[in-house]
């Protein structure tokens, strides 16, 4: 069987082909809550994991803004094996990124080409578990190498990568950013944890006891608050939004083919696509550097869009939509996650402040 052609452009054939086939299980996957192997495998031979690498090391090396388009396309397909994509490709940046020479040599070209996965394990530097008084993952730092002992709290596929992408807490309070050998002795991948929706990611914790990391998978770091030094290492932003707007296109999507059956429904399907071609518009407008919003803002509007189009959906499907297996349920389900994934604080006051109807 002759393999798919790699997808050159977001504006490949090969594109809507593979997110057809992603949006046909996209239901399956949710119910059995099981790891998207045969997406990504699709993916793979579609040459999707090329796009976060430089050329250099076998890559496309997309821009942000191609990375945009397609994670519009593809989230709107499945927002599961979507969001598991922006783990490697927060790896392979933050890796491509470093000054270790070496290490990207020796990574970037089997995860340009699907031979080796990667994924990322950094929330508790950014917006999990700062508050508490100790690391939950401390690295003791001892002849240019490490001792890791704690908990990596959010990790995507754990069980199922090759590598992940970490940040430890000194003793000095100093931070690292590193590579993870999954196979090294004392790293413990636990079951996933049973999420609301998007379980098939298989998102848990990941624990590390006195696990040896040599100076060699340094990426960055002993320094203070390393995601702020380290090249790469930005979190959430454009990327987070394109998702949100992409599951709100799929749900729109539905609401649309509804109303054109039903003359009451028309408005409001008429207002939410004007909604959406503005919250577009203003996404790329961010990613090409001229923005009129801020990315907080843009990222609280997304969140408001995907929440109320799911439950535009679901109030159009009546009651079938509320049963197991029908996709206005899982866009529902679906759309909560952008409450709590990478939601800088004046996002969730955003959120917080709509909710409690105090919005201008």
């Amino acid at each position: 069987m002759t393999s798919p052609s790699h997808i050159c452009s977001p504006e490949d054939p090969a594109l809507a082909d593979l997110c057809r086939r992603l949006a046909a299980s996209a239901d399956a996957l949710d119910a059995a809550a099981a790891w998207p192997s045969e997406q990504l495998e699709a993916c793979r031979q579609h040459g999707v994991f090329r796009w976060f690498v430089p050329p250099e090391f076998g890559g496309q090396g997309w821009g942000e803004q191609e990375l945009i388009q397609a994670y519009l396309r593809l989230s709107g397909a499945c927002l599961a094996t979507t969001f598991v994509l922006t783990q490697p490709q927060g790896a392979a940046r933050r890796i491509a990124a470093s000054d270790n020479d070496e290490l990207k040599a020796r990574l970037l070209p089997g995860l340009a080409a699907g031979k080796a996965l990667a994924t990322v394990g950094i929330s508790h530097l950014t917006t999990s578990r700062r508050h508490l008084a100790h690391p939950v993952l401390a690295a003791h730092e001892s002849g240019g190498a490490f001792t890791l002992d704690g908990t990596i709290p959010w990790v995507t596929g754990g069980a199922h990568a090759d590598y992940i992408t970490i940040g430890a807490t000194c003793d000095d309070g100093r931070q690292i950013l590193a590579v993870l050998p999954t196979d090294l002795p004392g790293v413990a991948p636990q079951p996933p944890a049973n999420l609301v929706g998007l379980s098939s990611t298989h998102t848990g914790e990941v624990r590390c006891q006195n696990v040896r990391l040599g100076g060699e998978w340094l990426l960055a770091g002993p320094v203070e608050n390393v995601l702020s030094q380290a090249k790469g290492a930005g979190t959430g932003g454009a990327q987070t939004s394109a998702l949100a707007i992409g599951l709100a296109s799929a749900a729109l999507e539905f609401f649309e083919a509804e109303a054109e059956k039903r003359a009451d429904l028309a408005p409001a399907a008429v207002s939410l696509r004007e909604e959406h071609r503005r919250l577009e518009n203003d996404l790329f407008t961010l990613v090409a550097g001229a923005a009129t919003c801020s990315p907080e803002d843009l990222r609280a509007r997304a969140n408001s869009f995907v929440l109320r189009s799911a439950q535009a959906a679901l109030t159009a499907a009546k009651g079938s939509g509320y049963v197991s297996g029908h996709p206005a349920g899982r866009w529902c389900r679906e759309a909560l996650f952008f409450l709590v994934w990478s939601c800088p604080q004046p996002v969730a006051a955003a959120a917080l402040c709509e909710l409690a109807g105090l919005s201008d």
